[in-house]
């Protein structure tokens, strides 16, 4: 498809509002230009909790327009994406001395009542004593309530919106950063850094989307030119995972002494997902890593509730990223806005929108937004149309999860079962694509390690940018919990090879 002199939009950022932007955008008749600097979702869209949810606590800071947009959005995103967001329940034990069950009922009900919920279960107390969920836990809880949220796989979340942006017509650039943005006349020329060449491309459009999260504010004070740059707070958030603690599908809602939560949540199928902690962070955002006062605080806050305390050497993975919160002055990292704010520069020439905060659940909702803006400063296209379209491998049914592995497996009857349930939480309908005519197990290529073979890394390499074994180990799949450092060097190889065959193909 031959790409306009210039473009509508210019998109800087891969993350969840950057994709979510260019897919809107793009199924609206724009055209789309999108540079991430990175790999898709490498920066903190990938280091969430992995929950679409409302935000209950959040209702202790009166975010309740947030809170109501996060929980009507739930249903929307399920129905869009059944591969890889699905319902999930949350235990919340009552802990004497804490916030008071009136409390907790009254959030509670908010919760169930504000987000025009249809689907999902509601609100129920549980007896502890004779539940299955109080087993884990040490024998001080009597009493829990049980609520509904989803989980979502948030890297997947990501390249699926890039993928539908890409077969719309957007262009989609991974590792290529954004050097410079100049005015000219009407449009901006921005300049483009290949960054395995280190060539630069000029490209021109008519409007730049700023959406670079943890660095929105480099990218002005850097490639825009602006000085006395302050518009975010970076709040560091640190996660671990270690082998599971518990049986039971459902996950844990913890509060802790200093007025903190964590959630501890079935991952993978043979881990727990421990999270997040919440403080300033200062330096290089792609930089973080977990310090050894959150592994600490983390460790002894699940230790509080689960009979068998989580050790330090449990811990078999940490992940760590940098939220970019609007700065709205608040005097601690918890309480600051997760709530998004949308900025046009007032300055004169071609138009500049910045994305401040925001979080994985309302990205639809503030593409839609940024959508508004856009259309008053560079005129309307076609109309919303994102809340009843599947994302890619979505077009099945929000129960129909098994019918899918079901159909794969009869398609492909020498698949593993665990391998086709896995084919499916990844790629839904897609999966069928990446089998291709595959009528055996040989028929997938070479293993790399548990259950990931030449095929799927194909795949992921020619349809969703994946470059190094990293992307592939950790973003497209979670593979990388289960591989040796020698499995995962390996595939490093064979992908480079295989970029090296292709680049060679090309000229």
């Amino acid at each position: 498809m031959a790409q306009p002199a210039i473009h509508d939009i210019f998109v800087i950022g891969g993350g969840i509002n950057g994709c979510g932007i260019a897919r809107d955008a793009v199924g609206r008749g724009y055209s789309v230009y999108l540079a991430e600097m990175n790999d898709l979702a490498s920066g903190t869209s990938s280091g969430s909790t992995k929950l679409i949810h409302g935000g209950l606590r959040y209702l202790e800071y009166y975010e309740f327009r947030l809170v109501r947009e996060s929980l009507m959005e739930r249903e929307v995103l399920w129905r869009n994406a059944p591969h890889i967001i699905w319902p999930m329940r949350f235990v919340l034990p009552y802990a004497e001395g804490l916030r008071p069950a009136w409390l907790l009922r009254l959030g509670l009900f908010l919760y169930d009542y504000i987000g025009g919920r249809k689907l999902l279960p509601a609100t129920k107390t549980l007896n502890m004593k004779t539940d299955p969920a109080g087993k884990p836990l040490r024998p001080l809880f009597s009493k829990a309530f049980e609520y509904s949220d989803c989980w979502v796989n948030d890297a997947r979340f990501v390249v699926l919106n890039a993928r539908d942006a890409a077969d719309r017509g957007a262009v989609i650039r991974t590792r290529a950063k954004v050097v410079s943005a100049r005015k000219a006349g009407d449009h901006w020329v921005i300049g483009v850094e290949d960054r395995q060449t280190g060539e630069v491309e000029e490209v021109s459009a008519r409007l730049i989307v700023n959406a670079a999260g943890p660095w929105v504010d480099h990218v002005l004070s850097g490639a825009i030119g602006q000085n006395d740059v302050h518009n975010v707070r970076l709040v560091q958030g640190s996660h671990i995972v270690v082998p599971k603690k518990f049986d039971d599908p459902r996950a844990y809602f913890f509060q802790n002494k200093d007025g903190r939560i964590i959630f501890a949540i079935p991952y993978e199928d043979d881990f727990t997902l421990i999270g997040t902690t919440d403080q300033d962070y200062q330096g290089d955002p792609a930089r973080v890593t977990i310090s050894d006062a959150e592994i600490g605080y983390l460790c002894d806050a699940a230790s509080e509730y689960f009979a068998k305390p989580v050790r330090r050497e449990d811990i078999v993975w940490t992940y760590s990223a940098v939220r970019p919160l609007y700065d709205d002055g608040a005097s601690k990292a918890q309480e600051a806005t997760r709530d998004y704010v949308l900025k046009a520069d007032e300055r004169a020439g071609p138009p500049l929108v910045n994305i401040f905060g925001g979080k994985i659940t309302t990205s639809r909702r503030l593409a839609e937004h940024m959508l508004e803006k856009i259309e008053a400063l560079i005129g309307a296209k076609g109309k919303p149309w994102t809340a009843k379209a599947s994302l890619p491998g979505g077009d099945f049914a929000p129960t129909g999860f098994e019918a899918q592995v079901s159909r794969l497996k009869s398609a492909y009857p020498f698949l593993d079962l665990k391998l086709a349930r896995r084919l499916i939480r990844l790629y839904g309908t897609r999966a069928e694509r990446l089998l291709g005519l595959a009528r055996s197990e040989a028929d997938l290529g070479r293993r790399f390690g548990p259950d990931l073979y030449e095929a799927e890394v194909r795949y992921l390499m020619t349809q969703e940018w994946a470059m190094t074994a990293d992307d592939v180990l950790w973003r497209r799949t979670k593979r990388g919990l289960k591989f040796s450092r020698e499995e995962a060097a390996a595939l490093q190889e064979f992908m480079l090879g295989a970029r090296d065959s292709h680049s060679a193909a090309a000229e």
